[in-house]
């Protein structure tokens, strides 16, 4: 019975997030079609809680990557040889718990007016469910003047996966999910 109850938490919580919209703020003010070459500004990727145990340069190769390509495809290209470009990007990796009640019903009654009804009580029973949520956000600011001109971010239910392939496929859907609305319109 516990099973079944772990399983439908788990479901509920994949429908709950697979829900979730990427999250875009930009600057209308700016004129997105003159920025050609970008440069990473330091530190490339920040860690929010700043934990030993979710930094890795493992997870950072991969952002990085990932950022690398889905830039490229939108006709971004790296400053040359070390120079500044006209955007800086950053990003950062927040892991936060969070908590969903989840509520079963068990028994209840069953018949109808004319034959009578039958069964038990009902009872429902609500759990409390923890998780971890991990959250890309990509900051693109202006290389002139500093200041955030593109800001993008998606989040997903953090997997237990061991397996480095899925962790790479995980961060490269999210962060084609988070620049798919770079440039703005």
């Amino acid at each position: 019975m516990f099973r079944r109850l772990a399983l439908l938490a788990v479901a509920v919580l994949l429908t709950a997030c697979a829900g979730s919209q990427v999250n875009h703020d930009f600057d209308a003010s700016r004129d997105f079609a003159a920025y050609r070459s970008w440069s990473w500004k330091e530190p490339a990727l920040q860690y929010r809680p700043d934990d030993p145990r979710i930094k890795s340069d493992l997870t950072e190769q991969r952002i990085r990557q990932s950022v690398t390509d889905q830039l490229d495809q939108r006709g971004l290209r790296p400053a040359a040889g070390g120079q500044k470009g006209d955007l800086s990007v950053q990003t950062y990796l927040i892991v936060e718990q969070r908590q969903q009640q989840v509520t079963t019903n068990y028994g209840g009654a069953w018949g109808n007016p004319w034959n009578g009804y039958w069964g038990g009580p009902m009872y429902n029973e609500t759990r409390n469910v923890s998780y971890k949520v991990a959250i890309i956000q990509i900051d693109l600011l202006d290389g002139r003047d500093g200041k955030l001109v593109w800001r993008g971010s998606d989040e997903q239910i953090l997997s237990r996966t061991t397996n480095p392939s899925d962790r790479s496929t995980a961060v490269r859907e999210t962060v084609g999910r988070i620049l798919a609305n770079y440039p703005p319109k």
